[in-house]
């Protein structure tokens, strides 16, 4: 079995996908799950309160070295798989998937905005506070479910700091589902107008990954640049 495939495929999916449409450009993020026994390339997009909702979940087969997507026949009950044989096809998937959930967000916003008119509960259509309550309860429930879990063992870390301007800190856990490696990187940025700008990514590595990653910094430290505020 080989990752060879998949690691080249990862390495280029990001670049070609920034190209498909300024829509994606702007929201579209990207994470591999590299660990798992069917290794994933997940696609997402950012919501308000720092949560995440994916869209799309391209799978690796490393024995016979091919990838695919799953969904599920609700008339058959079965989950069936497509094939993917060529990076275009990825690409297709992808893009596809994603206005399709941006499609569907669309009709939520208009549902939501019709149903909160101040003129449609004039008529006498008005709220029930526990009908409301228990909608957005089970909503909430069901967005944590897709969250993974993470067990962080260390707080939050700072590595660099200018005066009160910039703060970079990083948290180093582990998560629970696969025993992988993830470092959450928190940027925090106040602004000429002493506004905040908090910035969060996260990066997921296997235990046979992590030697290779701290020998390729460590023998490369002096290739970089020191951060520049002049």
């Amino acid at each position: 079995m080989s990752l060879e495939w998949f690691d080249r495929v990862s390495g280029e999916l990001q670049d070609h996908l920034e190209s498909i449409c300024d829509k994606y450009d702007q929201v579209g993020h990207m994470s591999i799950d590299r660990g798992a026994k069917h290794p994933r390339i997940e696609f997402y997009v950012e919501t308000d309160d720092d949560g995440r909702e994916y869209f799309c979940s391209l799978f690796y087969d490393p024995h016979n070295e091919e990838f695919y997507t799953e969904s599920y026949d609700l008339d058959l009950e079965h989950t069936s798989r497509t094939i993917l044989t060529d990076i275009d096809d990825l690409i297709d998937a992808v893009h596809e998937s994603f206005h399709d959930y941006m499609n569907e967000e669309d009709i939520y916003v208009e549902n939501e905005e019709l149903y909160m008119d101040d003129e449609y509960i004039d008529e006498g259509y008005e709220l029930d506070n526990e009908f409301e309550e228990g909608y957005y309860e089970e909503d909430y429930s069901e967005a944590i479910e897709n969250e993974i879990e993470v067990e962080w063992i260390t707080p939050e870390v700072t590595a660099y700091s200018h005066e009160d301007e910039v703060n970079v800190t990083y948290q180093f856990g582990v998560v629970q589902e696969t025993g992988d490696g993830i470092l959450r990187r928190f940027n925090r940025v106040i602004t000429t107008e002493d506004s905040l700008i908090e910035d969060e990514s996260n990066f997921i590595f296997s235990k046979d990954e992590a030697g290779t990653i701290i020998s390729m910094i460590a023998s490369n430290m002096d290739s970089l640049s020191d951060f520049d505020f002049e």
